[in-house]
């Protein structure tokens, strides 16, 4: 049988989610390059209040902003580095990627819409779309890993999982196939 139809997805998904990911890192380190800060919130904020494209649900949300300008403005980009850190490691991949498209839909709802904003939320929505989109990443790993500490190999010699790839054998372990019942 043939494995590669089964990873398509995962590895298409993995693609997407890192892309996504490295996108957010580069938006969060321009804003700190940039020197983001409390006057930028209060732009946006002061900016929402006239502006009649600005949806209902805006409104808690701009107050908030004026009444903590110091705080949005150490915490926005650094949930955007975060955001991208955890979407490349693929660390609660479903999670994040919901996260990103909320940041995304409150950036759009400020109209604050710059072009790499809907690209970025179509790939979030893309990677919760997908469902093992983050198979291949650091919990993925930590678990294969982790999961051969105490096995013994097949030559009697206990070894965990890095002595397992170092010495040319699979870390994964592969069961044996069940006997078909004949008819």
């Amino acid at each position: 049988m043939n494995a590669l139809p089964a990873l398509t997805a995962p590895l298409l998904g993995g693609a997407v989610r890192v892309a996504v990911g490295v996108l957010w890192v580069l938006e969060g380190v321009e804003k700190y390059r940039a020197g983001f800060g409390t006057a930028d919130i209060l732009l946006v904020a002061d900016g929402t209040a006239s502006n009649p494209r600005i949806p209902w649900w805006f409104t808690p949300v701009r107050a908030t902003m004026q009444a903590l300008p110091d705080a949005f403005g150490l915490a926005i980009p650094a949930l955007e580095v975060l955001l991208g850190l955890a979407l490349i490691a693929g660390v609660l991949t479903r999670l994040v990627a919901l996260g990103s498209i909320a940041t995304l839909a409150l950036y759009w709802g400020s109209d604050q819409l710059i072009a790499q904003y809907p690209v970025m939320m179509l790939l979030g929505a893309v990677v919760l779309a997908v469902p093992d989109s983050g198979r291949f990443g650091a919990a993925w790993i930590v678990a294969r890993l982790g999961s051969y500490r105490d096995g013994a190999d097949r030559d009697g010699a206990d070894r965990d999982g890095a002595d397992r790839l170092s010495a040319g054998r699979s870390p994964r372990r592969r069961r044996a196939a069940p006997a078909r019942r004949q008819p």
